[in-house]
């Protein structure tokens, strides 16, 4: 890909990137490809993209043939052979596969460039990278399938359905089971993080039969990156509700209070989500030094941590004596009074709610 790094910047499109086919000049006089000014114009903006200085009501693009020229001179002279050395590789993929060659599939799916990941995602080369992924038997070969994939599947909301589509979620399932270390299943439960953006994508997930009980294990024997990814992917799929029950019955509960007590936002935030179900508020109250855990966070927690946690207890407090008389011991009403006046606006609601159930005794049943 030698010959791309000698393209003129100037030859590219500063919106797109992609060497332009017909470049035109904005009345601020910055040249855009047409079709990219237009599309920048359409959608109702009136400042140049590049100054950020206001047009006039109807700007004029004029035709910069110079340039045009230039562009054309220079790819007619230029040897054609990056693309068709990429469109070869592709081409001659398969099962099983080789360092040096899964390694350029990865370098194509990080290319900046829109048209190399397009004839990526065109070859079928997917099949490949997913049949990596779940062969453990070279690390190596596993592990640049995965960070393939993941660069795949940023590249939208399409790509991520697509992936899906193609039958990704059980070779990610299958690498989740690498355990504590394994870079394997950190990339796993990052990408499924990746798929879990679109809605129905976490339906889909969470309705897999292993998903969610492998993120559970991987939060019990993990390591500290695997235990943060499979918390952070947790955290994208409970946001689909009928997750949050998959997730409690999977036993995600324990291991996430532990991370909570290591200092883990991410977890207690996964907290949140799984506290506005019955089964979740259920089991929390169950475990045992939970409120405990959960005052120290908002005792010597960050800010975002703070307010989630404030948000559990309200939610599990509500309708428990027996949670609220804990919470009073630890002292939760005190911090709350100190809490009220909080700059953030959540934390300071949250607090203030909380303060009210405890002081009130605001209990509809007993536990």
């Amino acid at each position: 890909m030698e010959v791309e790094a000698e393209l003129p910047e100037d030859f590219r499109c500063p919106i797109s990137m992609e060497v332009m086919t017909d470049p035109v000049i904005l009345s601020s006089g910055h040249t855009f490809d047409r079709a990219s000014i237009q599309r920048w114009l359409d959608s109702g903006n009136r400042t140049c993209p590049l100054t950020n200085l206001p047009l006039p009501p109807s700007p004029s693009l004029i035709p910069n043939h110079a340039l045009r020229s230039l562009i054309s001179n220079f790819l007619s002279l230029r040897p054609a052979t990056a693309v068709s050395d990429d469109a070869l590789l592709l081409a001659r993929l398969s099962f099983p596969s080789d360092t040096s060659s899964l390694a350029a599939v990865l370098r194509l799916a990080q290319h900046r460039r829109h048209a190399a990941r397009r004839l990526l995602a065109d070859s079928g080369a997917a099949s490949v990278l997913l049949r990596h992924a779940a062969a453990p038997d070279r690390p190596d070969l596993q592990e640049l399938s995965l960070r393939a994939l993941l660069h795949l599947s940023l590249d939208g909301d399409d790509a991520r359905v697509g992936l899906v589509a193609e039958g990704a979620l059980d070779p990610l399932v299958a690498a989740l089971r690498g355990g504590s270390g394994s870079s394997a299943a950190a990339l796993a439960a990052t990408l499924l993080t990746s798929l879990a953006v679109v809605e129905v994508n976490k339906a889909t997930i969470g309705a897999h039969p292993a998903a969610i009980p492998r993120l559970a294990a991987l939060l019990r024997e993990g390591g500290g990156r695997e235990r943060r990814e499979a918390a952070t992917a947790l955290y994208e799929l409970c946001k689909f509700a009928e997750n949050r029950r998959r997730t409690i019955r999977a036993g995600a509960l324990p291991p996430l209070l532990r991370l909570v007590s290591e200092g883990s936002e991410r977890a207690v935030r996964v907290l949140g989500l799984l506290a506005k179900c019955r089964e979740g508020k259920e089991e929390m109250r169950k475990l045992s030094g939970f409120v405990r855990v959960l005052a120290e966070v908002i005792r010597a927690g960050s800010p975002r941590a703070i307010e989630h946690a404030l948000l559990v207890l309200n939610l599990v407090c509500s309708d428990s004596k027996v949670m609220a008389a804990e919470a009073a011991e630890e002292g939760v009403l005190d911090l709350c009074s100190i809490l009220s006046g909080d700059v953030n606006l959540k934390t300071r609601k949250n607090a203030m709610e909380l303060a009210l159930i405890l002081k009130k005794g605001r209990f509809v049943g007993y536990s």
